[in-house]
């Protein structure tokens, strides 16, 4: 019984591995990516990507505005708006929101959202230009010490891979119950992202060849 029982946990673990990292590859999660080194060594990390039939410089365009007071966050936008976020995503490319780099933030909740003066925004680290995004939090300012990346890997001319990366050190006790009960939160909203940006640099790319 305990050996069976150990097999029926490895698969567990092997499917929970695989929904967490939604769409990707073995490869991609194992490969370090700009921003990492913020969180050494124990840290919990999660990869998810998804293919684009899109140039990466068209995906940069829409990647590089996202924000609540910016392009939204292409996700589930009604599901947010709920809760009073006011993130509307936009479907198309503004060149008010092409600029970001290291100084900057990415707002997630608005100035005044229940009680919080500041709403919350999350630094910008890193910016490579048409490449990486590096968002980073940390005590005192912040209640986690993680990152939130995304990356853009082009295959070929036409089509590239976007994965996004979180990364944050390890917590213990509630707090670490409480992190692992939003994952299906995460991974949905996460996963809409990844699909919604995916769905406008298709969509812009498909405008233009047939224009």
């Amino acid at each position: 019984m305990p050996r069976r029982q150990g097999v029926v946990f490895r698969r567990l673990a092997t499917v929970v591995r695989l929904v967490r990292n939604w769409g990707a590859t073995d490869a991609e999660q194992a490969e370090l990516r700009s921003g990492d080194e913020f969180v050494p060594e124990p840290a919990d990390m999660v990869t998810r990507a998804v293919t684009i039939d899109a140039p990466a410089q068209e995906v940069w365009s829409w990647l590089v505005q996202i924000g609540q007071d910016r392009g939204g966050m292409y996700s589930y936008d009604w599901a947010e708006n709920l809760l009073g976020l006011h993130i509307h995503s936009a479907d198309q490319i503004r060149d008010v929101w092409q600029s970001l780099g290291p100084g900057d933030e990415v707002r997630l909740v608005p100035r005044g959202w229940l009680g919080m003066k500041k709403g919350y925004a999350v630094p910008v680290a890193l910016v490579d230009a048409g490449r990486s995004i590096v968002l980073r939090q940390h005590p005192p300012e912040h209640p986690w010490d993680a990152i939130w990346s995304f990356h853009i890997i082009p295959i070929g001319v036409d089509r590239c891979r976007l994965v996004t990366r979180s990364r944050a050190a390890r917590q213990h006790g509630l707090a670490a119950v409480a992190t692992r009960a939003m994952d299906p939160v995460t991974l949905v909203m996460e996963r809409k992202m990844l699909l919604g940006i995916k769905a406008r640099a298709e969509r812009s790319r498909k405008a233009v060849s047939t224009a």
